[in-house]
């Protein structure tokens, strides 16, 4: 979902470092690539320089592969000094994947929010091996495509556990607000949200650097999802008051480290994108709902392009969280129409 604010955008770097090799970003800061098995194939690390050792932000998804690769890094660019510190940006399974394995078997210190820390624990913890009842009631309100909903429920549902490496008690808590020291900087900490609950950024008090996760990404959205566990749940609100609220501290000369994708300059422009491009979704959606509709009939007014088989997921619960969003500021009524779905049309 892309606006049509000018880019101002520039890409330092053109090209990743491939799988296992690493680029230096400044001084004291490593960029880190790890594989995803997914359509968004790569999730971006970083290795920061703390003097007596290392602070990894972020981890990749759990998997032998990455844990041969994070091997092979601390056998090389980082072996002189042991990773002592685990900082993770939010608690989705690409970012907290092999937070546990550092902890375990490297004895670092993992540091996150609260909120990221309590996610990822519980998910970790709650194996199952038939779909919940409340899961597959939240599809069919969603209207999700019958075949599609036939087709997981044949397949074992997926669990946390699987992509997460076992998480031990214990954790530092970070908070917006807090100041935290690494790779001889010292970072302002900025709570996300939307894409995932108390989502930390870090914004260097000493140069131009910021990571941001998955918060801030240079050319492609975050996704917004809505799930069964909070299907009432805002993330498009949330969104949005997180991105006023980090425009602000935007400067055109800020490098931005993200999580996927290439790191890039241009940062106000940036967060002006994301700020309209979900706008215009909304306002494309609000125009679509001249009838009735469920979640999985908005795709070409929110989305404009097909969705493929592997997006069909995260387009759905995006399709909800902005449907939840228009019902939230009652520009939409909603009925439940025979087959379970939620059904979607504009006031006035």
């Amino acid at each position: 979902m892309d606006g049509d604010v000018p880019i101002t955008i520039r890409y330092p770097w053109t090209e990743p470092p491939a799988p296992g090799e690493w680029t230096q970003i400044a001084e004291g800061v490593l960029w880190i690539r790890l594989p995803l098995p997914m359509a968004l194939d790569h999730v971006n690390v970083y290795a920061l320089d703390d003097g007596d050792g290392w602070t990894v932000v972020d981890t990749g998804m759990s998997s032998k592969k990455t844990r041969l690769i994070w091997e092979r890094l601390m056998a090389g660019p980082l072996s002189d000094r042991p990773v002592n510190r685990v900082v993770v940006t939010h608690h989705h399974p690409d970012h907290v994947g092999n937070a546990g394995w550092f902890q375990t078997e490297h004895d670092a210190e993992l540091v996150a929010s609260r909120t990221s820390w309590l996610f990822a624990r519980m998910l970790t913890l709650d194996e199952q091996e038939s779909w919940p009842q409340e899961t597959l009631d939240f599809y069919r309100s969603a209207g999700m495509a019958t075949e599609v909903l036939s087709k997981r429920k044949a397949d074992r549902p997926f669990n946390f556990a699987d992509v997460v490496y076992p998480m031990p008690l214990g954790f530092t808590r970070i908070k917006q607000g807090d100041v935290i020291h690494m790779g001889g900087r010292d970072w302002d900490v900025h709570m996300g949200n939307g894409h995932a609950p108390e989502h930390a950024t870090f914004w260097s008090r000493d140069d131009n650097l910021v990571l941001t996760g998955d918060q801030i990404l240079s050319s492609i959205s975050s996704n917004l999802g809505v799930y069964a566990t909070e299907p009432m749940a805002d993330p498009v609100s949330d969104w949005l008051e997180a991105c006023e609220r980090l425009e602000t501290l935007a400067r055109p000369d800020h490098l931005v480290l993200g999580g996927h994708k290439l790191p890039f300059l241009g940062l106000p422009t940036r967060m002006r994108q994301l700020i309209e491009n979900h706008h215009g979704a909304l306002e494309r959606l609000l125009s679509d709902l001249d009838k009735p509709k469920a979640a999985a009939e908005c795709f070409p007014a929110l989305f404009k392009r097909p969705i493929k088989d592997g997006e069909y997921g995260l387009a759905l619960v995006e399709a909800v969280a902005h449907l939840n969003h228009l019902y939230h500021i009652d520009a939409v009524t909603r009925t439940r129409r025979a087959d379970g779905a939620w059904e979607y049309l504009r006031k006035g």
